[in-house]
């Protein structure tokens, strides 16, 4: 389309926002043949994404896009003809400026959070009138027609599946990232918050006679498993065994590495936003650990999506996965959820994938973002 994209991006929590927008600028550089600057204001969080790039150049191309250091004193440069500020963060004033000297304004698009909410569709897309002449539009990935999608790389949901059907593939990528496979045993994985529910599941976990092995790669949970386990500094590649239940501390992995280990666990027990959304494609079963708002804003958003999940479940299973959500979020027993959870195992399999097809179905993100701005691009016209 012979545009040029600026995506910005203000690292607000680790490497949930860098995870989100570096897939988009990567996506709709790799499949859209887009010029796309990424401009990122802590490059430490890109850097653990992404080792391959240079800490010390403040302007670097990365597998396709341009990647910039989002410096206090904005440098001098020309905007963009389309102009994504995600997840609200504020743009420099001075590249605001650069914004209205343009004969043809940007497309300037507000990326939101992902939400399940009635009211996200009725806002997607609205403008926001701005000084200067200029226009912000409110974009808003999600679940229902109307919302902009999710962000799903083409051919992601066939590559997942032929890993999934392929047991020596999985066993191959697991020994890498230092996880050797016990006998009958079941897989989760875990990334979550600091977390006052996870000692109940822990326990029961070790308890029950099916093994369990537990991967964790590192994060913010990390303290908590170690009280658990009740030893020192957990070291990178380390196992721990307390009854049934195996604990392996990984390394740091890649997007990519990531997205096989969610596609190699029996159940995933993510956070945020990007990794929820993954664990999503995986189509396994997964337990979402929500990002706590002030005046408990968050319980909305969990129980929207809840809702929606859960609308053709069976009653059994719905109530199950909803009371362990809740439980995993501080509202309820950890204990008695998981072992209800675990008596319908069946349909929450099978319902995964169910769900996991039924939104590949739509436009991903990045699709929709194009054609939003080719659908604004030829009214301007």
């Amino acid at each position: 389309m012979g545009a040029r994209w600026d995506i910005f991006c203000s690292v607000v929590d680790n490497y949930g926002d860098i995870g989100v927008t570096w897939r988009l600028a990567r996506q709709l550089a790799a499949e859209h043949g887009l010029d796309v600057r990424l401009w990122v204001d802590e490059p430490a969080a890109f850097l653990r994404l992404c080792p391959q790039a240079d800490a010390a150049l403040t302007s670097q191309r990365v597998e396709g896009v341009e990647v910039c250091h989002w410096l206090s004193e904005f440098p001098a440069v020309e905007a963009a003809e389309v102009v994504i500020e995600a997840f609200a963060c504020t743009l420099p004033a001075s590249y605001v400026a650069a914004m209205g000297t343009r004969s043809l304004k940007p497309l300037w698009l507000n990326l939101e959070y992902l939400s399940a909410e009635d009211w996200v569709a009725g806002c997607h897309g609205l403008p926001s009138p701005q000084p200067g002449g200029l226009q912000k539009f409110f974009f808003f990935p999600g679940f229902t027609e109307g919302t902009g999608g999710l962000l799903r790389e083409a051919g992601l949901i066939k590559q997942r599946q032929a890993f999934q059907a392929d047991a020596e593939a999985r066993r191959a990528f697991l020994a890498e990232i230092g996880v050797a496979l016990l006998p009958g045993a079941r897989l989760i994985s875990l990334f979550a918050y600091e977390n006052l529910a996870l000692a109940a599941w822990l326990d029961v976990l070790a308890q029950q006679a099916t093994p369990t092995q537990l991967l964790v790669p590192h994060g913010r949970i990390e303290a908590d498993v170690q009280r658990w386990l009740g030893v020192g500094e957990l070291e990178e590649g380390g196992c721990w065994r307390r009854g049934n239940l195996q604990v392996h501390l990984l390394p740091f992995l890649s997007q990519a590495d990531y997205d096989r280990l969610l596609w190699s666990c029996d159940f995933n027990a993510i956070r945020g936003e990007d990794s929820f959304v993954r664990a999503q494609w995986a189509g396994r079963p997964l337990l979402w650990h929500i990002y706590q708002q002030k005046e408990d804003a968050h319980w909305d958003k969990l129980d929207a999506f809840l809702d929606l999940y859960c609308a053709d479940m069976p009653a059994a299973a719905a109530g199950a996965l909803t009371a362990l959500w809740h439980a995993w979020n501080g509202r309820g027993d950890m204990v008695e959820a998981w072992r209800a959870v675990q008596l319908q195992a069946a349909s929450l399999g099978w319902h995964a994938e169910n769900w996991c097809q039924e939104q590949a179905s739509r436009p991903d993100l990045a699709e929709a973002l194009v054609q939003f701005y080719r659908n604004w691009i030829s009214c301007a016209a």
